[in-house]
């Protein structure tokens, strides 16, 4: 805990918001933002470099909202552009941070800061993204927001790769690469094999249910 300068005590914290894209995590995170702002709390917004989709440096939302930002090259810079006086610390796209960015977030809580982070929890194979898994088991709170699914409009969770050229995780793009999809639209080629595998052992197909 750290000492404000009213001379109360107060902890930092750890919130999590996550979801496939389209979902709206850029634009609750910026809610978040601007109400602290309002509160006359001092922030700071960092995005990773590599996000340059829609502006260089702002954050934006997939519906046109944006907010001034700094872009970082790694998560270490974070802590060397922080100015003393930040009570609140937004991330957007956290998925797209190196493996650091977990030590980072949980200093800045320990400072007492109030930390927001926005990103993938997925990624277009349906696996944990990133430092997610760690975020996820550090954070206070979590909020895991759904996106509409393309194919039939229901709740989607899932982010799926219409051009699968590469395998790479990481590969920026927008609605011309990604749709969100629900579970039973989005097919992983991974699934095919429990069809002959069960629990490390071929599965004999010529075989009647029992």
């Amino acid at each position: 805990m750290s000492l404000n300068p009213l001379g109360n005590y107060h902890s930092g914290s750890i919130e999590v918001i996550c979801g496939p894209m389209f979902s709206g995590k850029t634009e609750e995170l910026i809610r978040r933002v601007r109400r602290a702002q309002i509160a006359r709390q001092k922030v700071q917004i960092f995005k990773p470099a590599i996000d340059d989709r829609y502006h260089e440096s702002n954050v934006v939302s997939h519906s046109a909202q944006e907010i001034q930002a700094q872009p970082v090259k790694d998560s270490l810079e974070i802590l060397k552009k922080l100015f003393d006086s930040t009570r609140v610390v937004a991330i957007d796209e956290v998925q797209f941070f190196d493996e650091s960015i977990h030590k980072v977030v949980s200093k800045l809580a320990r400072r007492g800061i109030r930390v927001i982070l926005a990103g993938l929890d997925q990624d277009y194979k349906g696996n944990p993204f990133g430092s997610i898994p760690q975020l996820l088991a550090m954070a206070d709170s979590v909020d895991k927001i759904q996106a509409i699914c393309t194919v039939c409009g229901g709740p989607a969770s899932k982010t799926y790769r219409k051009f699968d050229q590469k395998e790479d995780q990481v590969v920026v793009g927008e609605a011309d690469i990604y749709e969100a999809r629900c579970r039973t639209h989005c097919d992983y080629s991974e699934e095919e094999e429990l069809l002959f595998f069960h629990w490390g052992k071929p599965v004999d197909q010529t075989q009647s249910p029992s």
